[in-house]
């Protein structure tokens, strides 16, 4: 599997030859004007290279290249070693947005629906497969089927294994650092009360599946959950979900809720500029990306 470090070399790597390419056409197109014009049509060349130094000339390149260019990709995952994987296509590549927020709201059986503030800036691919995959009913009648150790709730598995997703991961955005030295009481947590995270089994291949944190966490290692957003809605929710008893898997891990946490839906709203009041989450808006 093609880690997320070299995705992103690949992306630096491809963008820099877009980069030299158009360099070059410019270039090119420089010497076709001077050489047209002749040592009779100076004032033609100075108001020519005012124009280029203005930016008359690189519209064509710019449009080009946004229209070009993928924001997010997609990895595929196979099922052939992962039944729990279930095909519902892949997200667009390209007009994904990259700032602003879009508010998913999260509805359970355990109280007041958790709306979350997707952070589009720090985060837009995981942000935009999460919108997808609401828009698909990928969530609907699933389960929260961990309270964790660190303290967050696991959601977002249909197979409620830890195993199921769809069949494409996204890599890591926004992963936080945890302080060195190790932070001393008091300090900021990296993943404070109400932080929602991505996790994927192994770390960097996420898909469908998040972390709502119902107390202040900080790892005592590096980081391996890339934040998405913020809980601005139902924290109370998030807070009585988070006391509900466990019991053990069948690895003998204690995460396992007593209770059922049943999720019945889950819609993510419209992209909303910085600043502005997002709209409210809605099946019709969810598949947008």
């Amino acid at each position: 599997m093609v880690s997320s470090k070299d995705r992103q070399r690949k992306l630096a790597r491809d963008k820099f030859d877009r980069q030299m390419a158009r360099r070059a056409a410019k270039q090119r197109r420089r010497r076709q004007i001077q050489a047209g014009l002749g040592a009779a049509a100076a004032l033609i060349v100075i108001v020519g290279g005012i124009a280029w130094l203005g930016g008359a000339f690189d519209s064509d390149d710019t449009t080009t290249d946004a229209a070009d260019s993928d924001t997010c990709l997609w990895t595929p995952q196979s099922t052939d070693g992962n039944a729990n994987l279930k095909d519902v296509g892949q997200p667009p590549t390209k007009d994904i947005p990259t700032s602003g927020t879009r508010d998913m709201t999260i509805t359970t059986d355990q109280g007041a629906p958790i709306v979350v503030r997707l952070d589009q800036t720090s985060s837009p691919c995981s942000a935009a497969d999460l919108a997808y995959l609401a828009g698909k009913q990928f969530y609907d009648n699933t389960t929260c089927h961990e309270i964790t150790a660190e303290g967050a709730i696991r959601c977002g598995d249909p197979s409620g294994t830890g195993q199921g997703g769809p069949t494409y991961s996204v890599y890591d955005e926004n992963l936080p650092q945890v302080p060195s030295p190790a932070p001393s009481a008091g300090a900021t947590p990296v993943y404070p009360k109400g932080t929602v995270a991505m996790i994927g089994d192994p770390p960097g291949t996420n898909g469908s599946q998040f972390l709502i944190f119902f107390k202040d966490y900080t790892p005592k290692g590096q980081a391996q959950y890339p934040i998405i957003g913020t809980v601005t809605g139902g924290l109370d929710t998030v807070t009585k979900i988070g006391k509900i008893p466990v019991k053990a898997n069948a690895a003998g891990d204690k995460v396992t809720p007593a209770t059922k946490i049943a999720v019945q839906s889950i819609t993510v709203g419209a992209s909303t500029p910085d600043g502005a009041t997002p709209s409210a989450a809605a099946p019709s808006a969810s598949s947008q990306s």
